[in-house]
């Protein structure tokens, strides 16, 4: 019987982003670990994500198909929604349900390093809006984003 219990801190890490430039910059300081990969798992993807200070998750984004969830791990970290901003530290969750167009990423603003626990399905035929920057994705049958402008025109 293969073993199912892993160390998560022993998997490579990645800054890995299929963000087109000019938008992929900012995000390569943001490191994840892909857990669900590692453990196999189809259904939904599972990542630790660390943020070093001036990183920031992603680009402010909203799911039409995707749940998303993100649980503070260690650290300070301000999180960007529709609404404002929040600070959330270790121990605070937050939850984002497809559809809501309520487009969130999170900051660290601090000196200390931030680790998160990313939650998020892989429903087909999702689309991300990313209301601040000139970009929009839609998934591929490949299970991959395809980027282009917000009039359409691709990458």
């Amino acid at each position: 019987m293969e073993k199912s219990g892993f160390d998560p801190l022993t998997l490579p890490e990645s800054n890995a982003t299929g963000y087109p430039e000019p938008h992929r910059a900012a995000n390569q300081k943001r490191w994840n670990r892909r857990l669900g990969d590692h453990a196999k798992l189809t259904n939904f993807g599972v990542n630790l994500t660390r943020l070093p200070p001036g990183a920031q998750s992603s680009a402010r984004h909203a799911h039409s198909r995707q749940d998303e969830f993100v649980y503070v791990l260690q650290g300070v970290v301000e999180l960007e929604t529709d609404a404002g901003v929040e600070i959330l530290r270790a121990g605070f969750c937050a939850g984002f349900p497809a559809g809501t167009g309520n487009a969130h990423r999170f900051v660290n603003r601090s000196d200390q390093e931030v680790l998160l626990l990313v939650v998020g399905d892989r429903t087909a035929g999702d689309e991300v809006i990313y209301p601040d920057i000139d970009l929009h994705a839609r998934l591929g049958e490949d299970g991959r984003y395809k980027f282009a402008h917000k009039d359409g025109t691709p990458y």
